[in-house]
């Protein structure tokens, strides 16, 4: 039985709207951060929340770019320098202005996810880009926009102590998308988690590693 048949929902497409309603949800719980709570670590994390955001931002904007080129390289990414802060610290383009505060770390996290959202609604769907799982196409990289920014805004979410939990239909689509083999008679959101290394489920043990399948669909 397929996952929409279990679930209830429909094996619709990932979309640019997709990506925006997990970014505007993601946003919106994270402005309810305590100011000072950015220095402490992002759940399961090493980064502390702070970084951890900045590499939301990041990732988004790093896909928006991959897509980016007349002719996307196929055989690594765009050559932007990706550095770290710190020893440990994530390796970003995207770094946020500490002066900004919290507020201006957040309005990087909707910039970058704008460029995303803009970058899938515009490009071709025949496209395809490079990413180091494999070549994907547009909704793919909505797809992966989308897994980094609940899975982040969890480990976020962890750290700030928020409560965060985002649509299961959503979640349902793109463990459709990238996680065709994840078990498909659970809690979307939980089976998310578990795909991601980030809980576990009956029966199932957490997993040390795992990745996602951005392979095109068409």
């Amino acid at each position: 039985m397929s996952r929409s048949a279990k679930t209830g929902f429909s094996p619709s497409s990932v979309t640019a709207d997709d990506l925006d309603l997990a970014v505007r949800l993601a946003v919106t719980v994270l402005r309810e951060a305590p100011p000072d709570g950015w220095d402490g670590t992002a759940g399961s994390l090493e980064w502390d929340c702070w970084e951890t955001a900045e590499h939301l931002s990041d990732d988004l904007f790093s896909y928006a770019a991959q897509l980016g080129p007349r002719t996307p390289p196929l055989d690594g990414e765009v050559p932007f320098v990706w550095a770290r802060r710190r020893p440990g610290g994530p390796a970003n383009v995207v770094h946020v202005n500490r002066e900004a505060g919290p507020a201006g770390l957040l309005q990087v996290l909707e910039a970058s996810g704008a460029l995303l959202v803009a970058m899938v609604r515009t490009t071709p769907a025949q496209t395809r880009a490079h990413h180091v799982f494999g070549i994907s196409d547009p909704e793919g990289f909505a797809a992966m926009g989308i897994v980094e920014t609940l899975v982040h805004t969890y480990d976020l979410a962890q750290g700030l102590r928020l409560a965060w939990r985002p649509p299961a239909d959503l979640c349902a689509r793109v463990l459709t998308r990238l996680f065709p083999d994840a078990p498909d008679s659970m809690d979307p959101w939980r089976t998310l988690l578990w795909a991601t290394g980030r809980g576990e489920l009956p029966g199932r043990p957490r997993l040390t590693t795992w990745r996602w399948d951005g392979t095109p669909r068409t």
